[in-house]
């Protein structure tokens, strides 16, 4: 494992288990988000956007934290690992309400130097996180299961984590 992309819908953990992966292999950490995302919630264009990844991921080593599937030519054609967070939804749920709750009373900054931070009024609008998440769960298991069986990603390995403790045990398994 030299360059493995860690998915999941939001809330799933997907950055906590890739800063992990990231300090115990001494690995850069890429987020996509943090790449994407600049100041007052606008957008990278995907030009600004890919050259940004290119750099990024330019090394023998690397995690990447993101579900951006436009941005896939770069990195899933590159990488040999993805590790797919594939909690229920009930437990997605739950911990995507309960970090953008703390966030929203913190004022915690999402990337640093943009500014972007969750609030009750955004977690409640159509630009929610949570309501990402309803739209995006089915669609984001569709899609991934049949990366599972696609012949365009056989090179890749693939690791389903579908609950905390198999998260846990994949953690201590490796390295």
């Amino acid at each position: 494992m030299r360059k493995i992309i860690v998915i999941g819908v939001t809330g799933s953990g997907k950055s906590t288990l890739a800063k992990k992966l990231s300090v115990k292999f001494g690995y850069p950490y890429v987020q996509l988000d943090k790449l994407f995302w600049k100041a007052n919630w606008e957008g990278t264009l995907d030009e600004e956007f890919f050259e940004k990844i290119s750099q990024a991921i330019d090394s023998e080593t690397w995690i990447v934290d993101g579900n951006y599937t436009r941005t896939n030519h770069l990195t899933w054609a590159v990488a040999d690992t993805v590790v797919w967070i594939d909690f229920p939804f009930w437990l997605t749920f739950y911990q995507n309400f309960s970090r953008s709750v703390k966030r929203a009373v913190v004022r915690q900054e999402l990337w640093e130097g943009t500014g972007n931070r969750e609030s009750f009024m955004r977690m409640f609008s159509s630009d929610s996180i949570i309501w990402w998440l309803f739209k995006t769960y089915k669609p984001h298991k569709e899609r991934h299961e049949a990366r599972l069986k696609s012949k365009e990603f056989s090179h890749l390995k693939f690791y389903r984590l579908r609950s905390r403790r198999a998260v846990k045990e994949f953690y201590e398994s490796i390295g």
